[in-house]
Order: structure tokens, then sequence, then C-alpha cells
């Protein structure tokens, strides 16, 4: 994505905003307009479309978590490696619980005009995730679908923990994700 401008980010952070809870069809432009505080004219010229206003935000989001989940990797390999990647999911998505949520919505749509796009950002992320299954095997049978879901476990499970069991420590929820997954 270009260099952010303070009325891009508003935009952004409205748009996400609204469709954590609308979700994408129910979010409108003079809605995102109106809680970004911005004009129309203002919104259409940073963003031609609807459909490219939440193909920049998925992508942002989907950008960061790859970049998160590399760098929390690191070097690690097998239980360890798993174990990070499934802490770094669970801590984005306490950084950010509106994009967790509308991640769990979009991540397996496939009729969005922004498929295309974001499916390479998407086999990006289950990417990490199938090496790390695949070392943690000695075994080169992790496929994108193990990847998956072993990804759609964490993001679901990260979403019950948020909302129905807050209280529980992260620590004991990558440990419980992790047990479950392995």
């Amino acid at each position: 994505m270009t260099r952010s401008t303070p009325t891009k980010r508003a935009i952004l952070d409205a748009a996400l905003e609204l469709a954590s809870v609308r979700g994408i069809s129910g979010t409108s432009m003079d809605d995102v307009a109106q809680t970004a505080g911005v004009a129309k004219g203002s919104l259409y010229y940073n963003f031609s479309s609807k459909d490219r206003l939440f193909e920049a935000l998925l992508e942002e989001g989907v950008t960061a978590l790859a970049d998160r989940l590399r760098e929390r990797r690191g070097t690690l390999t097998g239980a360890d490696a798993l174990r990070a990647l499934i802490d770094a999911l669970i801590e984005l998505m306490q950084e950010n619980v509106a994009f967790a949520k509308l991640m769990a919505a979009e991540m397996f749509r496939t009729d969005r005009s922004w498929q295309e796009s974001f499916s390479a950002l998407r086999r990006e992320v289950l990417g990490l995730f199938a090496e790390v299954l695949a070392d943690l095997d000695s075994a080169p049978r992790s496929t994108l679908v193990r990847a998956s879901a072993v990804f759609g476990a964490v993001l679901l499970a990260g979403l019950e923990w948020m909302v129905f069991e807050p209280e529980l420590p992260r620590t004991h929820v990558v440990e419980e994700i992790y047990r479950s997954v392995a």
C-alpha cells in the first residue's frame, strides 16, 4: 500500500470500525466518510471505490500479520516455532480486535473483487504455518489445507477467548490452542 496520509488513515480506521460491526456489505461509503469526518470527495479521491477501500484495508492488515509472524518465528523450529506463530496471531488479534473480526469474516470468501490480490497474501500467511507444520512433523505432508485448518482454529479460538473468556491469560490460551492443533 502507498504511504498513508492522515486522511487516508482516518478513512481506513473508519472503514474497519464500521465493517467489524456491520460487515463489509453493510458498510456504505457515506457511513465511512461520516465516521472518518471527511467529505465524500476526499473518500473517493483516496479510494476509487468501496471495493478498493476494503482491498487496501485487508492488504494492510494481512501484510502486518505476515510481517509479525515472520518476525516472531525468526529462526525457531518445531514446537517452538508453532507456539510463536500462534502467540503472534493471538497478540495481533488482541491489539486489533476489529481487524480480527473482519479477517474471520473475509479470509475464506471467494466472491469479492479483491480476491485475487488477497489470495496471494493469504497464501503467504498460510505458507508460514505450512512450513512450521512440515518441520514439526519432519515430513512434507503439511499442505495449505492443514495450515488453513490450524490458522482458522487459532483465529476462531482467539476470538472465542477475547469475547467470552478474556480473563484467561494469553499464555494459557496459546498453550491450549497449541495442544489442540499440534
